[in-house]
């Protein structure tokens, strides 16, 4: 099958997101982004909106003890320490982590940054009686970091976190609590939803300034920053929310933006004779259908179902369609990846297989499977999720005869499903859904697959279970041989393959365009960029 050439079909809504653009003139030191999101992220410390909403509305404001290593993007991106100066995990109880918080932070209000106000936050998110508690917040931060058991001050500058079980890799998930000002709250008239309207105060290298709901965000340069070296050479940055891929191309073509995420893919070479830069670059990130194995009556609950699908779809013809921003998945980590492991699956198109596999599940061409996919119009890393779904409901009817069904639902919505068991409404009654995610680390590994993380407790939202890959997990969490971890996580990996949790389509490279005029950007290798570095000339 060829790719399909409509890739995004219909009239392009240009005018509304293009009249916001345009209040935002392009000025001196000023840079614009439009990015995917169909909102501008939540504000108040925690942003909503997948990691999009980190990636802009999280750490360019807000930071957290432990921060992501962007300085190598030879290299998948490592941590370093952020607002702890440093952290040790006990000696002899290896579920007890401490960290030895910085002095002389302040906050963006000039409140001073200490143990308290990292305990404010962790109550906030944590724990449900206390004053400050923050149910959205909450909800996005426990799905994220399900093994968090208690936390307390040791003293004004170290606190103590402990897990609920041995977890060798809690520095990874501590990236995601991000600390905000206890006095932020406190302006705010003590209600979450009347600080999203002021300018929330982190500690990171831009402030909040301007926030205009459902229109834009306005981020202005940090000059009191406590990293010097980290200091932003932007003055300011104005984030747009531009849903519609078309969209987001018109408004870079017509200079109302300087950089957009994720260009029509066939509209990539006019864009490079136009004199624009496309950025891509490969990251830890993975675009499939998320199984709901879990499901009572779902036919995906049958292994040799999800490995039928497997094989019956071209990644290359969808690389192809997407101008080659992608490259294809045939497992969580990639082909390359020294840690993929040699399982029995490597995955191809070999209709052949798919189909003998499916009538040994009982779907022959006489009962052919027929599933529902949920899927989003955009969102956070989603790519082009309408095309794309469309590529592989013709992909899988033509080589395999399957029937696929889609329930399309704005992103937010869709993101529901991750939260919840599969049998819950939010997943749509469907046997799948389509959310990108990320595949950085073994705690990501853990979050997605680990059945100790079965959806609400955690974000193993398809209820998948795998005896082998717990095991493996089980010895990896309380394992210090880095070494001996390696040879885990490639042992999990396996299983992943050969009993596949979810439909491995294609990793994808992390596309944007920009203006001549934007400068000093290379993509890290991770959801997460570093923007103190660029530049607008």
């Amino acid at each position: 099958m060829k790719p399909t050439s409509r890739l995004l079909g219909g009239a392009v809504a240009a005018a509304v997101a293009m009249g916001a653009a345009g209040a935002m003139a392009q000025q001196p030191g000023t840079l614009r982004i439009a990015m995917t999101a169909t909102d501008v992220p939540t504000t108040t410390g925690m942003p909503n909106n997948g990691f999009e909403g980190m990636r802009f509305l999280g750490y360019p404001i807000f930071e957290s003890l432990v921060l992501w290593d962007l300085s190598n993007p030879r290299e998948v991106a490592g941590l370093r320490p952020g607002l702890a100066e440093r952290y040790e995990q006990d000696a002899n109880d290896p579920k007890v982590w401490r960290f030895h918080l910085r002095r002389g932070v302040s906050f963006h209000d000039g409140t001073p940054f200490n143990a308290d106000a990292v305990i404010w936050n962790l109550d906030r998110f944590f724990r449900n009686d206390s004053p400050q508690f923050d149910a959205t917040g909450s909800a996005i931060t426990r799905g994220r970091i399900p093994v968090l058991q208690s936390y307390r001050k040791v003293d004004d500058f170290t606190v103590e976190m402990t897990t609920t079980r041995p977890v060798s890799y809690w520095p990874y998930l501590v990236t995601y609590i991000l600390i905000t000002s206890p006095n932020s709250w406190e302006q705010g008239g003590r209600d979450w939803g009347r600080v999203a309207a002021l300018p929330p105060a982190g500690t990171g290298p831009f402030r909040l300034s301007r926030f205009v709901p459902r229109q834009s965000a306005e981020l202005t340069r940090n000059d009191t920053y406590w990293n010097e070296q980290g200091r932003a050479r932007l003055q300011r940055i104005v984030l747009l929310p531009m849903p519609e891929a078309n969209t987001r191309l018109a408004a870079l073509r017509s200079g109302q933006v300087d950089w957009i995420e994720v260009p029509p893919p066939d509209a990539i070479q006019s864009l490079r004779q136009a004199g624009f830069t496309i950025s891509t670059g490969s990251y830890p990130h993975v675009w499939p259908w998320v199984f709901a194995v879990g499901r009572d009556g779902s036919p995906v609950a049958d292994v040799r179902v999800r490995q039928a699908l497997n094989y019956c779809f071209d990644r290359n013809a969808m690389v192809q369609l997407l101008n080659g921003t992608a490259e294809p998945s045939v497992g969580f980590f990639k082909a390359n990846d020294p840690n993929f492991g040699n399982p029995q699956n490597r995955y191809r198109l070999d209709p052949a297989r798919g189909r003998a596999l499916l009538a040994e599940a009982g779907h022959t061409p006489q009962r052919p499977l027929t599933i529902r996919i949920g899927i989003s119009t955009s969102g956070s890393g989603q790519m082009l999720p309408l095309p794309m779904n469309e590529f592989l409901q013709q992909s899988l009817q033509e080589h395999c005869g399957v029937r696929v069904n889609f329930e399309v639902v704005e992103w937010n919505t869709l993101l529901g499903a991750l939260r919840v068991a599969p049998d819950q409404p939010q997943w749509l009654r469907a046997d799948a859904v389509n959310i990108s995610l990320v595949s950085s680390d073994p705690s990501q590994m853990a979050r997605w697959f680990l059945s100790a993380n079965f959806s609400p407790a955690g974000s193993n939202a398809g209820h998948w279970r795998d005896e082998a890959f717990d095991r493996a997990f089980a010895e990896l969490e309380v394992e210090r041989d880095p070494a001996r971890q390696a040879a885990l996580l490639r042992t999990a990996h396996e299983r992943l393959v050969d009993n596949p949790p979810w439909l491995w389509i294609v990793h994808d490279l992390n596309p944007r365009a920009m203006s001549r005029r934007v400068r000093n950007f290379t993509p890290a290798q991770s959801w997460f960029q570093d923007l103190t570095v660029v530049e607008v000339q």
